[in-house]
């Protein structure tokens, strides 16, 4: 069998990929189009002859991220919204706690807000402010806030002063373990509440990850987000538990 053009005329390596172009003549230009060099804008492959498509850049890391980053990302969101909420909330407390009618008007409503699961506010605050991270940390002020207020409250009920010259002789130092108290229960209330947080474009984020990992039933990637979680959620846990001890060493002693 006599060999084909392109089996003849094969060219150097230097001619192929951004090479000069190799000499043709009439009647190998037409039978070897499909084989000419790479790269070559005027000589398209032929109906019979596929190229082979480019394979794809794999990335480390699950969604294009590691397992740190997503929670790395997860952390920055909490410490942006509970981080407000932790401010914010003891100095609403005091407020509303040394002003009887102010509690009595505000307090239902924030009862109200406390009892709300994410899930049933998420869509509207998404609407409000978009669907990337600002929402996010809303909703995880919105869980920390009203707990860390009515512990504040609480705190403040149960002591009996005359106004401003024992706000931070008596009034401070007894309420803030119950401040210390509600910010744990805040902590980990808006801890929980980053999956709900990062079911729209949570990606990077940890709960985000362990909600497409769960879609895509992928078990293994899945229990490792909980176990992160969950250890993420005892290591915040015992740091505010620490820090509470030593701000107030002398809770629990008579």
């Amino acid at each position: 069998m006599a060999a084909s053009p392109c089996a003849r005329h094969r060219w150097p390596d230097s001619w192929r990929c951004g090479g000069p172009s190799p000499p043709r003549s009439s009647s190998t230009r037409n039978s070897c189009r499909a084989r000419t060099p790479c790269g070559t804008p005027s000589y398209a492959p032929t109906a019979g002859i596929r190229s082979r498509p480019a394979s794809p850049a794999k990335c480390p890391g699950e969604q294009n991220y590691f397992l740190w980053e997503h929670l790395l990302a997860s952390l920055q969101r909490i410490a942006a919204g509970a981080g407000a909420a932790v401010i914010l909330g003891p100095i609403a407390g005091f407020a509303l706690g040394t002003s009887r009618t102010a509690a009595t008007v505000v307090g239902p409503y924030l009862n109200f807000v406390r009892t709300l699961p994410p899930l049933g506010y998420i869509g509207l605050l998404i609407v409000w402010f978009g669907i990337g991270d600002t929402s996010k940390i809303w909703l995880l002020f919105v869980a920390a806030f009203p707990p860390i207020v009515i512990a504040t409250m609480a705190g403040v009920h149960q002591v009996s002063a005359d106004r401003l010259q024992v706000v931070t002789r008596v009034l401070l130092p007894a309420t803030l373990p119950e401040v210390i108290g509600g910010i744990r229960v805040a902590v980990g209330f808006a801890w929980t509440s980053m999956v709900a947080a990062e079911l729209n474009n949570g990606i990077p984020g940890i709960g985000g990850l362990a909600f497409l990992a769960g879609q895509q039933l992928n078990t293994a990637l899945t229990m490792a987000c909980i176990i992160i979680i969950g250890l993420t959620a005892l290591t915040l846990d015992a740091v505010i538990s620490r820090i509470g001890a030593l701000v107030v060493p002398w809770k629990g002693r008579a």
